[in-house]
């Protein structure tokens, strides 16, 4: 993974990507009992890039974190093994999908219609009440009459407006269940893997992390740095060697780097085109001709002499056997090298 950033921007902060990355994908890795494996980076792993600080400071966290406030300035913003309950519906009265109309015929009437919206509310809010959870996070909205209740009533954070995405996440790493509607909700449902719960302030936005948690299978990794362009930069790289990391995780297998399979697999296809006769051993010459590109290419980008590097390395991989099948080349010195002695190395999966 090393060689796969090396000659990036963030190369020059040692192995710094590298270890963010292997944690990630290490975090997101699951295997079921038939041998399946998943590791969904993209939907389990979330970067979250905020300006301002050093990129020393970047890590992956034991559990998630989301760009939300408390909805009420009163509720608690540090809480020890909190008790999680996810939601996918709104804490406020569900208006009627078709046009409603209200005729009020008493000066009173229009007061009993809002105590039965409070009634309806609070309903709601009791069956919440009854698992007794320390959070509730909802994709929907949050009415000021719920803030309140919950509030009064269990002392319960309230998180507004999360994203599908991120409640899934928090999922993932508290062992909660995502409910459609209050009334379905169970003690299985709540969450407890989570150890600490707390809001911090970074800079101008708030900060919700829920960390310590017991086996996560999602994360965030936390980027720090100067300004956008760096973090953007950053987070490239990142992606780059979080695809190597999965890819040596579904096949932990690896070969020489620098052109030198590709190389060898010519040679290879040319001493068999020898021993065809006619116009058969056109396609064999064809696909080492193709093949050769790839050392080329490396041969070219790095500003090395094309041809004396291809003649060189052509020579090294003419003699069949397991030491020359090494030599590749190396793009930081613009010559051919043994890749095992200078530690590049290429996955399988990306060869096959």
């Amino acid at each position: 993974m090393s060689s796969t950033i090396g000659t990036k921007f963030s190369s020059k902060w040692g192995d710094l990507i590298v270890d963010l990355a292997v944690k990630a994908v290490r975090t997101v890795f699951m295997k079921d009992n038939n041998g399946n494996v998943e590791i969904d980076v993209k939907r389990y792993a979330k970067v979250e890039k905020i300006p301002g600080g050093v990129l020393r400071e970047c890590k992956v966290l034991d559990g998630v974190m989301f760009n939300k406030d408390v909805t009420h300035p009163a509720m608690r913003r540090e809480i020890v093994n909190p008790r999680i309950v996810l939601l996918d519906c709104p804490l406020e009265y569900k208006k009627g999908e078709s046009m409603t109309n209200m005729e009020f015929t008493k000066e009173d009437d229009f007061k009993k219609a809002l105590e039965m919206e409070e009634t309806e509310v609070m309903r709601m809010c009791e069956h919440i009440l009854r698992v007794k959870p320390d959070i509730v996070i909802t994709e929907k909205g949050v009415s000021d009459i719920a803030q309140h209740y919950l509030l009064k009533k269990g002392n319960i954070s309230c998180f507004r407006r999360i994203r599908k995405t991120d409640n899934n996440r928090v999922a993932r790493v508290s062992g909660a269940t995502v409910v459609n509607r209050p009334e379905e909700l169970t003690e299985k449902d709540v969450g407890t893997d989570v150890g600490l719960y707390e809001v911090k302030k970074i800079g101008d936005d708030y900060f919700t992390f829920l960390t310590e948690c017991k086996n996560p299978t999602a994360c965030s990794i936390l980027l720090r740095g100067a300004s956008k362009d760096v973090l953007n930069e950053v987070e490239r790289n990142l992606h780059d060697a979080m695809g190597v990391a999965r890819n040596v995780l579904q096949n932990p297998k690896l070969v020489p780097g620098g052109g030198a399979l590709e190389m060898e697999l010519a040679c290879r296809l040319n001493d068999k085109a020898q021993t065809v006769e006619g116009i058969h051993q056109w396609p064999y010459k064809a696909l080492a001709s193709a093949l050769e590109v790839i050392p080329r290419t490396l041969a070219q980008n790095c500003g090395g002499d094309v041809v004396r590097m291809l003649t060189e390395l052509r020579a090294k991989h003419a003699i069949p056997g397991p030491d020359n099948i090494k030599w590749g080349i190396d793009g930081n010195k613009a010559k051919i090298a043994d890749m095992e002695a200078e530690n590049i190395w290429d996955p399988v999966s990306v060869k096959l």
